[in-house]
């Protein structure tokens, strides 16, 4: 329940100016998904299971990059398992799937110009890899995106990332603190794109540093530029695999690893199997 359009959990409508608008889907978003009380002392610490940056950041470049030529809004879907932003429009003319975090083409200059002027976005084409990098930083899985001809899709998975929780949780312990944190499931933080039994094979492959030819083997796939786009880079941005070379990217000596919450999610699976 509440994984797919027909149980949506929650969603609603806003009419305010751009601007403002962005405030006000962002509480909205923050009021519907779960907050983490930490508490130290007599002082409680509330934090959001997903970024409230990150989230912004999202939002403001579906108002921003969005199709006005369409009659369809911008939609905001809060599911049990995932927070989805949906603006019409597609990518602009000239861009590709690639680009996106690397370069950008406002379709709208002159509302990003406001927005710009207003220091509600920061350097043009720098969104996507904001968000990426706040999510990391915040110890989740990354967003998915999804691009078709007329609709452009960011889906944030709700699950808590493990390597920094679980460290939190050693400080908050010695510090006689209250804690509560969870491990996401294989289910809740696959990529759409690459089947769960698939996903599982590749990280249990990737236990120990594995090179790109390998997991090609173990998918049953050829072409690597296919791989790469449709499996590799997305279990990539689900914090589940990591390169051991990252600055080199596309470096013959590269090879791919657990991360650490990819290491605790298959553990978890152990466990229920066992």
């Amino acid at each position: 329940m509440g994984t797919d359009k027909v149980r949506i959990l929650d969603r609603r409508g806003f009419t305010s100016d751009v601007y403002s608008m962005i405030d006000e889907v962002v509480a909205y978003i923050l009021s519907k998904i779960n907050i983490e009380y930490i508490i130290k002392h007599v002082k409680r610490e509330e934090r959001p299971e997903l970024p409230e940056e990150a989230l912004r950041e999202a939002v403001v470049n579906a108002l921003a990059h969005r199709d006005y030529r369409s009659t369809a809004n911008v939609q905001v879907y809060i599911f049990k398992d995932r927070v989805e932003i949906v603006s019409p429009g597609g990518l602009p003319a000239g861009m590709t799937e690639a680009d996106l975090g690397i370069k950008s083409i406002p379709r709208n200059p002159l509302l990003f110009g406001m927005l710009y002027r207003m220091e509600a976005v920061e350097h043009i084409g720098s969104g996507i890899k904001r968000i990426r990098n706040l999510c990391r930083e915040y110890g989740i899985a990354g967003p998915s995106i999804e691009v078709s001809e007329n609709w452009f899709t960011i889906s944030f998975p709700r699950s808590i990332g493990y390597d920094e929780f679980q460290a939190a949780d050693e400080v908050a312990a010695e510090a006689g603190q209250l804690r509560t944190t969870s491990v996401p499931s294989l289910s809740q933080v696959c990529p759409k794109s690459v089947p769960s039994h698939l996903a599982e094979r590749i990280m249990q492959a990737s236990n120990s540093p594995v090179g790109l030819l390998t997991l090609m083997d173990l998918a049953q796939q050829t072409n690597r530029t296919r791989f790469r786009r449709n499996v590799l880079q997305p279990l990539i941005e689900a914090d589940l695999l990591e390169p051991t070379i990252p600055e080199k990217p596309r470096s013959s000596r590269q090879q791919y690893r657990l991360t650490p919450l990819g290491r605790e999610i298959l553990r978890q699976q152990g466990k229920e199997e066992s």
